[in-house]
């Protein structure tokens, strides 16, 4: 059975759907964990570790945005 809220605003809110935007964390935390990337070696492309991981930490947000994007729509 759903559990159904009305927010102050009027408006229903399921709360079912919130368990995806727990999954909004991830590309929060992770970013925080400086002990994954404070380091020169490994290189890719001649780019030290510090740069490239950032990099991909954006790809990542993309990636969970989409993914909860997808789980919320329609709902």
């Amino acid at each position: 059975m759903a559990r159904t809220h009305v927010l102050s605003s009027g408006h229903a809110y399921d709360a079912r759907v919130s368990r995806w935007y727990w999954l909004l964390l991830v590309p929060i935390v992770l970013p925080l964990v400086t002990v994954i990337y404070n380091r020169v070696e490994p290189r890719l492309f001649g780019f030290p570790c510090f740069y490239w991981v950032q990099l991909s930490y954006v790809f990542v947000g993309v990636i969970f945005t989409f993914a909860v994007y997808r789980g919320t729509r329609g709902k």
